[in-house]
C-alpha cells in the first residue's frame, strides 16, 4: 500500500518497529546503520547463543522487509552519502539524543531545506524538548516514567517489568502513526513536517487511563500481581490450574457481569459455590463492595472457590468453557502455546523466512493486519549489514512528486469522515488519534448495551456513573455521539446511512454480530465502493477461535505478556491490566491511515481484519524467535536484563517509593559507582566488568539497595542523572500527573465535561512541527449529537428524525 514512498530508518533501539511497520506496509524502508552495525544486532537473543552481528534475533525481529547500507555519517563522506539517500526519500526515521544530528549539519532544518517534502520522525525517551530531554535513559527507566511500571507486579516486591523491553516498541508504534498522519497532511501541499515522538508519552497508553485517577479525585490503584486492587479491594485475575495457570476478567457492571454470572453458574453446577453465591448481583457487584453493603471478606471467599474450581482443570479445558459456556477464561500461553496455537495456525500466521547465514528456515510472527485489497506481503529476510549498500547506490529513484505548494494550515485529517461501531479501549482509542487531527468521528452507541468502559474507574469524585468514567473520556474526547438501537429495523437504517456518509467503518464487536445485523463489509462496500472498514477483535475473524469474546486482559494471557511478567519463582504477575489493548490501538491507526493513502491513489477501498492478538505479537517477537530458532521457552524474570548491570528498581525513602537503575555501558557504571560514593566498586574483580557483574548481580544489585534505601526518589534523581546514568523514579499517578517534563510538553488538557464538570484528559502522544492537532472538546455524552449527526450529517427532515424516535431506535 505505501509501495511509492522510501523511508531512511536510523533508529538504533527498539523503536526500529516503526520502519518495519512501514515495510510490512509496502514501503522501501532502507536501515542506514553505521559501518559496525545497528546497535539491535548486539542485543541478544542470539541464534544458538553466538554473539554475532547477523545472528541477533531482537534485530532479526525488527528488520524483515528492509534493506541495509552501512555509512559513518560523522564522516564527510558518509554524510554526503546520506544527503544523496535523503534526496529520494520521503521519510527519515532517528532515534539519536536532540540536536545530535543537528551538530552534524543533518538535523531538520538542514535536510528540509534540502528536500522540503521530506517527513523527519524523531524518537527520543522525552521528546525533543523540555526538562527531561536531556536525561539519560533505558527502556526501563522510560517504562517507570510512564506508570505503566508501578501498576504492575506483586505489592510485597519491586514493580517489575515485562522481560521483552516495551517502552521503545511503544514508541516505535506511536511513530508510525505520527509518520502517516504527516503523509495525509502532505498530500495537501506537498510540504513535509519534523515529528516529535516521546517515548514516555507513548508508554502511558498502558495505564489505561488510570493515571488520570488523582485529577479525577478518585482512588487511586495499587500494584498487585495477576489483578487489580483499588482501595481495599482486590479483583484477582490470575489463577493456577492442573497445567500451569489461566487468566478470569472478573469484572462487573452491565456487559461483563454477565459474563461473572455465568462463571458463577459453572463453579454451582460442578459444586465449589452455593446457590447465593451464584445468584449475586453480579453487574451491581462492584458498586456493593464499593458501598460496604457486600463485604470485601465475601468477594474474597468467591475469589478461593474460582481458585479450588481451576485447579481441577487443565488450561484445555477451562478455554473451552470460554466458547462453550461464554465465560472469560483465556489461558497463560508459553512460547511453545502460541507456536503451536490452532488458531494461529488455521489463519496461516507464521512466516518462515530462510537466511543466508543460519542457513535454516525460521518461523516468524505474520502480518499484524490482514488487508482484503494489499495483504501484507513479507517480500525480504533480515539483511545482511551493508548488504545492499551498491544496489541502493546505484539507484536513482523517482520519487513521488511533492513539491511544495500553497502550505495548508488545516488540521491533516479535516475532511475524514468516520464512523466508528467500536467500544471499550482498543479500536476506540485508535480512532480519537483520528479525532485528534481533524477527522469527523460518529461514536454510535445505545443506551440498552452501554459502553462498558463508561462502567469502569476512575470516576469524577469518586461517584459511579455512565458520563462520570475517566477512561471512558479519555479515549473518545473529540467525537460525535449518536444513540442507535441497532437491534431495531429503524436503527440499522440509520447505521447504513452513516456507512454511505463514511470514508472508514471501524467496529470490534464478534465477527458474526454485523452480518447478522446486515452490516458486514460486502453490504457497505456494495453501496460504498470506496469504504475502508476496519474490524478488531482479539483472535480475529476467521479460525476456530473467531468467535471468542475477549478482552485486553484475556489477549495479554493468550499472546504470552503474562507467562514474561513477574518474578521466577512466583505465578505470573501479568502486565497492568487489558495490556493487548495498549498494544494494538497503533496498528488500528496505522492500518487505517494507509489504507486511506493507498484508496488517494487507487480509489481502492478495503477491509481490514485485525486481531488484537496477532499485532501485539509483534511486541514480544525477540521471546518467540528464541523459541522457534533456539527452542528455548522464555519466562518471566523480574528485571533482569541480559544486556546491562545493574538492572533493576530499588527501594527509597518512603511509602511504596522507588528508582528504576539501568547502566547500559562501563563509561556509565563508573560513573554511577562514583555518585554512589563506592568509586571501589569499579575495581572489584566482581563487577569491574560486564560478565562479572552480570554473573554477580544478585550482590551488587543488594549493596545498591542498600544505598538507595533511605534516600528520597528526587535526590536519587537528580545524583545519577547529572552522572549521565539512565535512573528515574517509578512514577505514581500524582508524579505522571506534575511531571515538569508532561507539563512543558503541554500533554494534559482541561475540558468541560458534563456532569463531571472541569476534568484532566491527555493530549495527543507525538507532536508534529507544523500541523496543530484539534484541541479536544468533551467525549459525547449518550445521545447527545443526535440532532448534529442525523439533520446535518446525514440530511434527514424532522419527520424521518421524529419516527425514529417514536420507533425507539434513537436509544
Amino acid at each position: 500500500m505505501l509501495s511509492p514512498y522510501r523511508v531512511l530508518d536510523l533508529s538504533t533501539n527498539h523503536s526500529a518497529v516503526c520502519g518495519a511497520m512501514l515495510a510490512d506496509l509496502g514501503a522501501d524502508v532502507i536501515a542506514v546503520e553505521p559501518l559496525s552495525g545497528s546497535p539491535l544486532r548486539q542485543e541478544g537473543p542470539f541464534r544458538h547463543d553466538e554473539p554475532d552481528a547477523e545472528h541477533s534475533l531482537t534485530w532479526w525481529s525488527y528488520s524483515r522487509n528492509k534493506r541495509s547500507v552501512s555509512l559513518d555519517i560523522t564522516s564527510a563522506e558518509g554524510r554526503a552519502a546520506l544527503l544523496n539517500l535523503v534526496d529520494d526519500a520521503d521519510f527519515l526515521i532517528e532515534s539519536f539524543a536532540p540536536g545530535y544530528l543537528d551538530s552534524l549539519g543533518l538535523g531538520y532544518s538542514s535536510l528540509s531545506e534540502r528536500q522540503p517534502g521530506l517527513i523527519m520522525v524523531s524518537i527520543t525517551p522525552f521528546g525533543q524538548e523540555g526538562p527531561k530531554s536531556a536525561w539519560a535513559a533505558s527502556d526501563l527507566t522510560i517504562w517507570a516514567s510512564s506508570g505503566a511500571l508501578n501498576l504492575t507486579g506483586d505489592d510485597d516486591l519491586a514493580p517489575v517489568r515485562v522481560s521483552v523491553p516495551q517502552a521503545n516498541l511503544h514508541a516505535g508504534a506511536e511513530a508510525a502513526v505520527a509518520a502517516l498522519v504527516a503523509l495525509a497532511a502532505r498530500q495537501r501541499d506537498g510540504r513535509g513536517q519534523h515529528i516529535d515522538v516521546s517515548a514516555q508519552t507513548a508508554s502511558m497508553m498502558a495505564t489505561q487511563s488510570f493515571i488520570l485517577a488523582p485529577a479525577w479525585n478518585d482512588l487511586s490503584l495499587a500494584r498487585i500481581g495477576g489483578g487489580l486492587r483499588l482501595g481495599p479491594l482486590f479483583v484477582r485475575f490470575v489463577y493456577p490450574c492442573k497445567d500451569g495457570f489461566v487468566n478470569i476478567t472478573l469484572l462487573f457492571g452491565n456487559v461483563l457481569g454477565l459474563f461473572t454470572r455465568r462463571l458463577f453458574e459453572w463453579l454451582h453446577e460442578e459444586g465449589f459455590v452455593d446457590e447465593a453465591t451464584r445468584d449475586k448481583d453480579w453487574v451491581a457487584y462492584l458498586q456493593l463492595l464499593l458501598t460496604g453493603e457486600e463485604p470485601i471478606p465475601e468477594f474474597e471467599r468467591a475469589m478461593a472457590a474460582i481458585e479450588q474450581f481451576t485447579l481441577s482443570h487443565t488450561k484445555a479445558e477451562l478455554f473451552q468453557g470460554t466458547f462453550d459456556r461464554h465465560v472469560l477464561i483465556a489461558p497463560v500461553s508459553t512460547p511453545a502455546d502460541i507456536v503451536d496455537s490452532s488458531q494461529l495456525a488455521a489463519r496461516g500466521y507464521w512466516q518462515k523466512l530462510a537466511h543466508p547465514v543460519a542457513n535454516e528456515l525460521a518461523a516468524f510472527p505474520g502480518p499484524f493486519a490482514r488487508f482484503s485489497a494489499r495483504p501484507i506481503e513479507y517480500r525480504r529476510r533480515p539483511p545482511l549489514l551493508g548488504e545492499h549498500a551498491a544496489e541502493v547506490k546505484a539507484e536513482r529513484r523517482h520519487r513521488a512528486a511533492t513539491e511544495p505548494r500553497r502550505a495548508d494550515s488545516r488540521p491533516p485529517l479535516e475532511g475524514l469522515r468516520v464512523c466508528d461501531f467500536s467500544w471499550v479501549y482498543a479500536a476506540p482509542a485508535a480512532t480519537r488519534v483520528l479525532a485528534d487531527w481533524g477527522a469527523t468521528v460518529v461514536k454510535v452507541e445505545s443506551t440498552r448495551f452501554l459502553d462498558a468502559l463508561r462502567t469502569g474507574q476512575p470516576f469524577k469524585d469518586g461517584v459511579v456513573g455512565p458520563e462520570r468514567s475517566g477512561g471512558f473520556c479519555n479515549v473518545n474526547v473529540g467525537k460525535l455521539g449518536l444513540a442507535l438501537d441497532l437491534s431495531k429495523p429503524e436503527g440499522r437504517s440509520v447505521a447504513l446511512r452513516l456507512a454511505d456518509w463514511a470514508d472508514v467503518v471501524v467496529e470490534n464487536f464478534s465477527p458474526s454480530a454485523m452480518a447478522a445485523w446486515g452490516l458486514d463489509y460486502a453490504t457497505l462496500s456494495a453501496r460504498n465502493p470506496g469504504l475502508i472498514m476496519l474490524s478488531t477483535c482479539l483472535s480475529g475473524s476467521t479460525g476456530p477461535h473467531a468467535s471468542l469474546a475477549g478482552y485486553g486482559t484475556m489477549g495479554a494471557a493468550l499472546t504470552g505478556f503474562h507467562e514474561l511478567t513477574g518474578w521466577p519463582n512466583r505465578p505470573p504477575a501479568g502486565p497492568f491490566a487489558a495490556y493487548t489493548d495498549y498494544v494494538s490501538p497503533k496498528h488500528v491507526t496505522a492500518s487505517i491511515l494507509a489504507a486511506l493513502d493507498h484508496r488517494s491513489r487507487t480509489g481502492q477501498g478495503q477491509h481490514i481484519d485485525l486481531s488484537q492478538a496477532e499485532a501485539s505479537l509483534h511486541f514480544l517477537s525477540p521471546a518467540i524467535l528464541d523459541y522457534t530458532v533456539n527452542q528455548r521457552q522464555r519466562s518471566r524474570d523480574g528485571n533482569n536484563s541480559e544486556e546491562f548491570a545493574p538492572h533493576g528498581v530499588f527501594r527509597c525513602a518512603g511509602d511504596d517509593r522507588w528508582i528504576a537503575i539501568a547502566v547500559t555501558t562501563q563509561a556509565e557504571f563508573a560513573a554511577f559507582c562514583s555518585a554512589a560514593g563506592h568509586p571501589e566498586w569499579v575495581n572489584d574483580e566482581r563487577f569491574a566488568l560486564f560478565p562479572r557483574r552480570y554473573a554477580n548481580r544478585a550482590l551488587l544489585e543488594a549493596m545498591i539497595g542498600e544505598w538507595t534505601s533511605g534516600r528520597d526518589v528526587a535526590e536519587l534523581e537528580t545524583v545519577l542523572q547529572a552522572a549521565g546514568v539512565p535512573a528515574h523514579r517509578v512514577s505514581m499517578a500524582t508524579d505522571v500527573l506534575t511531571d515538569p517534563q508532561l507539563q512543558a510538553r503541554g500533554h494534559w488538557a482541561q475540558i468541560e465535561q458534563g456532569e463531571a464538570g472541569t476534568v484532566t484528559v491527555e493530549a495527543p502522544r507525538f507532536r508534529l512541527s507544523r500541523s496543530a492537532f484539534v484541541p479536544p472538546h468533551p467525549a459525547p455524552t449518550l445521545g447527545q449529537h443526535n440532532d448534529v449527526v442525523l439533520r446535518e450529517l446525514l440530511g434527514m427532515s424532522d419527520e424521518a428524525i421524529t419516527e425514529l424516535a417514536v420507533a425507539g431506535a434513537l436509544e
